[in-house]
């Protein structure tokens, strides 16, 4: 994972999804369209946070053709890790079991989701994998 990933706002994270979920390069009207309803932006405003996201890192973005099409150049699992690794740190202080004990308390998880992730670590560890930083 790479370390000096930025943080992605709110909008800026819908565009990377749309990108993501393509998994191949797309173009400004595909992602405009993969947020129609979520968001009323006119193609300006689209460009100028794509503009935003290969500043930051994010994207990439191809002119040889008709068409620029744009390609993550961050991974979805790496953003993922970063951002769920920083929240886990500032709220947590790095405790999943704080974490999980949190949710469960308050009832936001039920003892389905604990019965899963229970099943979900015994089937990593019987693999023999450990689970923390590789």
């Amino acid at each position: 994972m790479k370390k000096n990933i930025k943080s992605l706002g709110e909008a800026e994270l819908e565009i990377m999804q749309a990108i993501w979920d393509a998994k191949e390069p797309v173009t400004s009207n595909y992602i405009l369209k993969q947020l129609y309803g979520r968001r009323k932006w006119q193609l300006s405003t689209l460009m100028t946070s794509l503009t935003r996201l290969s500043g930051k890192g994010f994207v990439a973005c191809d002119r040889s053709k008709d068409v620029n099409l744009y390609t993550a150049i961050i991974a979805e699992d790496d953003y993922k890790a970063k951002e769920s690794s920083h929240f886990l740190e500032k709220m947590y202080h790095n405790s999943i079991q704080n974490m999980v004990a949190t949710l469960y308390s308050n009832q936001m998880i039920q003892q389905s989701d604990v019965d899963e992730l229970r099943k979900y670590l015994d089937g990593v560890l019987g693999q023999g994998d450990e689970i923390g930083p590789g």
